[in-house]
C-alpha cells in the first residue's frame, strides 16, 4: 500500500484508500498526517503526565494539538511543506514540554518519574527532509502494527476521528476568544489513551462515550462564542442570486474571518457571497448588518469546481471542504486558518490584537469580474435554537393537535456519491406532518425543494452549521423537558442522519453520550468500524444504515 486512510464516508470500495485519497490527497501528505499525528500523541504523552502530576502546563502547545489535528481532518489541507513544518513545531514544543517536565520532577522527588516512555514521547528525525519524515511516517500510520486486534484499532481510530471533530470546534470557539482547558486536556488524554496497550475494548467503549460527551461541550462552547460575538441566529430569507460588481467568495466554517473580511470590503465596492457551510452567516445579526454581504452562491462543497470556475472573483477558503482546484481558478484560490492547497496563496494568521490582512484578495477581487449567475431566488435560514424555542409553544402545540407528529433531524454532511440521492428522496416522502430538523451541508439536499409549512412554520428548519447540531440537541432536551418526558428516545424525534468527515464524527458520538438510540446512519457507515464494533453499537444504540426510501420513510413515521 502506498498509503492507507478510511476516516471519510467516500473512502475507496468503503474499506480504505490504498493508492491516492478519494478526496484527492496524496500518498505523501497522508503519510506526514500519520506521522503529526503520531508525534501529537508524544505531545500528549509530557501535556498529560506533566499537568496531572507536576503542573506542567503549556497552554498554546495544548491548542497547537488541536490546531495541528484539525489540519489532517478530510479536504482540509494538502500542502505537504505545510505539514513538514507542523511536525517540526510538534517535536519543538514536545520536547520543550519534557524538559520542563522532567525538571519539575527531579525538583520534586529527586529521581526520573517516567519510566517506559513511548517512542512518540522521544523520537526525533535525524534531519527534516521531507524523505526521512516519510520514512518514519511509513511504520507509524493505522495499519502499522498488523497483529493489532482489530476491535481495538476500530475503537482508537474512532476516538481519534472523534477528537478530530472536537479539535476543530474547539478550535474555531478559540479564534473567538473563547477557551476551555478541560476540552486541551482531554484531546491530549484521549489521544494518549490511543498508545495505551493495557486499555481493551470495554475501557475503549467508555473512552468513545467520554469522546461524545466532550464533543457536546466543544459544541456547546462554540455557540456562545458564536452568539455572544455575533447575536443568536435570526429566521433569514437569502437571496441565491448575484449583484453586479466584483466579490469574494467565502467558503468554509470560520466567521471571524468572514467577518474581518467584511470589514475591510466595507465601502470598497467589493461584493461578499458566501458558499457552502457559509450559508447560515447570513442570519446572525453581527455579519447581516453589512449590506456588501449579499447572499450565498452555489450549493455544499461536492460542487464547487463547477461553482469556482462560474464564480469568476477570488474564492477564501477558511477551513476545510477543499476539492482538488482545476487549474483554471488555483490562482483565484486563497487559504487560511489549518486550510492548505499547494501553490495556492495563504493569507497568515492574524497577530494578537490585529486583524487578518485580507488586502491581497481584496485587491485581487477588484481586478476580476463578478460573478455568472447560477440560480435565482431565496432561501430561509436562521432556526437556531434561539428561534425554535421563541416558537416552542407553537411548536407544542402543533404536536398536540397532531398537525405536527414527527420531527426528523436530517442533518450531517452532504458529498458526491450518488446514493446520497436517498435524502433528498426522503424529504420529498416524509407524510406533510413531519418537520425537518437540519444542520450541516446535507441540508443542501433539500433545503430549496418546496415542502411547505405548517402553521406558518417551515417544514425544513434550518439551524446552520454541523457544529450547530448543538441547537437540535438543546431543542430535544427542552422539549422532553416541556412534555414531561424523562427519556429523549420518547419524543416523536426520529434521526436520519448523513455523515462525510470527522466533524459529523463527533456529533454522532455527542448523541451517543446523551443516550439517543435508533439514529440511521448513511449512506453506508463506517469503515473504520469492525464488526464486533458495528455489533456493540447497534445492541446498545441501535445505530442502523440507512436502507430504502420507502421502508425507511415507513419507519420513520411509524416512530421506529
Amino acid at each position: 500500500m502506498d498509503m492507507f486512510c478510511f476516516q471519510c464516508q467516500e473512502t475507496a470500495r468503503n474499506q480504505g484508500c490504498t493508492v491516492r485519497g478519494v478526496c484527492g490527497k496524496s500518498p505523501r501528505v497522508a503519510t506526514l498526517q500519520d506521522l503529526l499525528i503520531w508525534t501529537l500523541k508524544g505531545i500528549s504523552f509530557w501535556g498529560t503526565n506533566g499537568r496531572k502530576t507536576l503542573g506542567v502546563v503549556h497552554p498554546e502547545t495544548d491548542l497547537f494539538v488541536a490546531q495541528a489535528l484539525f489540519s489532517t481532518i478530510t479536504n482540509a489541507n494538502f500542502d505537504e511543506a505545510r505539514f513538514v513544518e507542523l511536525i517540526r513545531e510538534a517535536i519543538e514544543r514536545r520536547d520543550a514540554l519534557k524538559a520542563e517536565a522532567q525538571t519539575a520532577c527531579r525538583a520534586k522527588h529527586g529521581t526520573p518519574c517516567f519510566h517506559a516512555l513511548p517512542e512518540a514521547s522521544t523520537w526525533t528525525p535525524e534531519s527534516y527532509d521531507v524523505e526521512a519524515l516519510l520514512a518514519k511516517g511509513a511504520n507509524v500510520g493505522i495499519m502499522a502494527d498488523p497483529s493489532l486486534d482489530e476491535d481495538v484499532r476500530s475503537l482508537r481510530e474512532l476516538t481519534i476521528y472523534g477528537v478530530k471533530g472536537l479539535a476543530a470546534y474547539t478550535d474555531h470557539a478559540y479564534v473567538l476568544e473563547h477557551q476551555s482547558e478541560d476540552l486541551l486536556a482531554f484531546i491530549q488524554e484521549a489521544l494518549l489513551a490511543t498508545l495505551d496497550d493495557q486499555l481493551g475494548v470495554p475501557d475503549l467503549v467508555a473512552l468513545v462515550l467520554r469522546t461524545g460527551e466532550m464533543g457536546l461541550e466543544a459544541m456547546r462552547l462554540l455557540d456562545e462564542a458564536n452568539t455572544s460575538t455575533y447575536g443568536h441566529p435570526e429566521p433569514t430569507q437569502v437571496d441565491l442570486g448575484v449583484r453586479e460588481g466584483p466579490a469574494i467568495l467565502v467558503s468554509g466554517h470560520d466567521l471571524r474571518d468572514l467577518d474581518e473580511l467584511l470589514q475591510q470590503t466595507a465601502g470598497t465596492g467589493v461584493n461578499v457571497y458566501t458558499h457552502g457551510e457559509m450559508l447560515p452567516a447570513n442570519a446572525y445579526p453581527g455579519l447581516k448588518k453589512y449590506p456588501h454581504l449579499v447572499g450565498n452562491y452555489g450549493g455544499s462543497w461536492w460542487h464547487q469546481k463547477e461553482e469556482f470556475e462560474a464564480f469568476g472573483g477570488p474564492i477564501l477558503m477558511t477551513t476545510n471542504c477543499i476539492v482538488p482546484p482545476a487549474d483554471s481558478y488555483v490562482g483565484r484560490l486563497y487559504t487560511t486558518g489549518m486550510a492548505g492547497w499547494p501553490g495556492c496563496t495563504h493569507i497568515a494568521d492574524r497577530k494578537p490584537g490585529q486583524q487578518k490582512d485580507f488586502g491581497e484578495i481584496v485587491a485581487a477581487a477588484k481586478a476580476l469580474p463578478g460573478p455568472r449567475e447560477l440560480e435565482s431566488g431565496t432561501i430561509p435560514i436562521g432556526f437556531a435554537r434561539n428561534t425554535i424555542m421563541s416558537v416552542a409553544d407553537k411548536v407544542i402545540e402543533a404536536i398536540q393537535a397532531g398537525a405536527i407528529t414527527r420531527l426528523v433531524v436530517m442533518g450531517g454532511c452532504d458529498g458526491r456519491q450518488r446514493s446520497r440521492s436517498y435524502f433528498t428522496e426522503v424529504a420529498e416522502n416524509l407524510p406533510k406532518t413531519h418537520v425537518i430538523l437540519t444542520a450541516g451541508c446535507a441540508k443542501f439536499r433539500y433545503n430549496k425543494l418546496p415542502l411547505g409549512e405548517i402553521g406558518g412554520i417551515p417544514r425544513v428548519l434550518d439551524a446552520g452549521q454541523c457544529n450547530d447540531s448543538y441547537s437540535l440537541i438543546y431543542v430535544a432536551q427542552q422539549l422532553a423537558q416541556v412534555l414531561g418526558v424523562s427519556d429523549v428516545n420518547d419524543l416523536p424525534i426520529s434521526y436520519d442522519i448523513a455523515w462525510y468527515e470527522q466533524k459529523a464524527v463527533i456529533v454522532l458520538l455527542a448523541l451517543l453520550a446523551i443516550g439517543v438510540k435508533h439514529v440511521r446512519l448513511g449512506p453506508t457507515l463506517p469503515a473504520f468500524l469492525s464488526s464486533n464494533v458495528t455489533k456493540v453499537l447497534v445492541e446498545n444504540f441501535d445505530i442502523k444504515p440507512t436502507s430504502t426510501v420507502e421502508a425507511d420513510v415507513e419507519a420513520i413515521a411509524a416512530g421506529r
